[in-house]
């Protein structure tokens, strides 16, 4: 199946199904020399681990890395690195009843409309159970972006309608939801618990910082560095928009609310920008401010209330959803989205280096 294969320098494919033997991922273009190890990987698959907040499934998988290629003496040594997470507490038997029934906000029409056949256990790779690859793929990542001073957040800035009206990123890993306003975080698992008791989910917002950014990382035209991290956001199963900057509030300002100032150098320190409506990106390539993003993230599809719906034969039929689903996607996605953006970033600071190099 194609399209399981993302980046072009530091390049990823996920592999493996939702209720299959393993899930994971192959690296390839990793530099070498780069301290790896399963406990770097783990520390990253643990925030988008199953039943870690009252929004999340009661499945229970440890997601234990195991690093199979590419990582000798602690070291990535330039060649393929893949890395296995094994389905520990996968049980079908909840599907059994949907197998020829299309659930009303998933995949389950569309894939089988794409290849004839579908894995109708959990998903396939359609559940976001393939993320465990990308999460595994986005910690090689981080670790290189780490030794260039890069840093990557992933924080809610709305849940089920709750908005956080404070950035104190200090506060995230105070909550449960990774949110920077400790008062919203209150609001927000009452707002769960509430939801979950009528068999409903909620959507809401992950805004993701980037910190530390080079100038000139991205290539125009097509490559613009906006249009692959709106891509890899985008190709996150939950997620339905993606804005940079300023986004669609743009559209109601002026050029002259809009535009960022440019100021002069200071003491020897680079040109800096007054405000960051670009979120840290210009004509596709990066100024060196912050890099801002926020991801639409919608209601996780799986509902305990009837909805109609057909069979595979085109009988009209309900369903209500049963099993061990999360109520939303929030907070195990935040790091899903930190990861994607890690892997662009990773990929076009490769790219820029190649560059530099014939510069210099």
């Amino acid at each position: 199946m194609p399209g399981n294969t993302f980046g072009k320098m530091f390049k990823i494919t996920t592999w493996g199904e939702s209720h299959g033997k393993a899930v994971g991922v192959v690296i390839d273009g990793c530099p070498p020399k780069i301290p790896l190890d399963e406990k770097i990987i783990q520390e990253m698959l643990n925030r988008r681990r199953p039943g870690m907040s009252v929004a999340s499934t009661s499945r229970k998988e440890p997601d234990s890395a195991i690093i199979m290629s590419g990582v000798f003496d602690g070291f990535t040594t330039g060649t393929p690195i893949m890395i296995m997470v094994k389905n520990k507490d996968a049980d079908s038997k909840a599907y059994q009843p949907y197998a020829d029934l299309f659930r009303p906000g998933h995949g389950d029409i569309t894939y089988l409309a794409k290849y004839g056949i579908r894995d109708w256990r959990g998903g396939g790779r359609a559940s976001a159970r393939e993320t465990v690859g990308r999460v595994a793929a986005g910690a090689v990542a981080k670790t290189l972006l780490k030794k260039e001073n890069i840093r990557i957040y992933a924080y809610t800035v709305e849940l089920g309608g709750i908005k956080a009206e404070k950035c104190d990123l200090k506060a995230m890993d105070k909550n449960m939801f990774f949110c920077p306003d400790m008062d919203a975080a209150e609001k927000m698992e009452k707002r769960v618990k509430s939801v979950r008791k009528t068999g409903d989910s909620l959507g809401g917002i992950v805004e993701i910082k980037a910190e530390g950014i080079p100038k000139g990382l991205g290539d125009p035209v097509f490559d613009k560095l906006d249009a692959d991290l709106a891509k890899a956001i985008m190709s996150i199963g939950a997620v339905k928009g993606v804005e940079i900057g300023s986004g669609f509030e743009a559209v109601a300002k002026l050029g002259s609310e809009n535009n960022d100032p440019i100021m002069p150098k200071c003491h020897g320190a680079q040109e800096r920008f007054s405000s960051n409506n670009a979120g840290g990106i210009l004509a596709g390539i990066s100024n060196s401010d912050d890099i801002v993003i926020r991801a639409a993230v919608k209601p996780i599809p799986s509902i305990a209330i009837e909805q109609n719906t057909i069979d595979r034969f085109g009988n009209k039929k309900t369903i209500l959803t049963k099993g061990r689903h999360d109520i939303s996607a929030i907070p195990r996605i935040n790091v899903v989205c930190e990861a994607m953006v890690s892997l662009v970033l990773a990929d076009h600071l490769l790219r820029q280096k190649a560059i530099i190099s014939w510069i210099d």
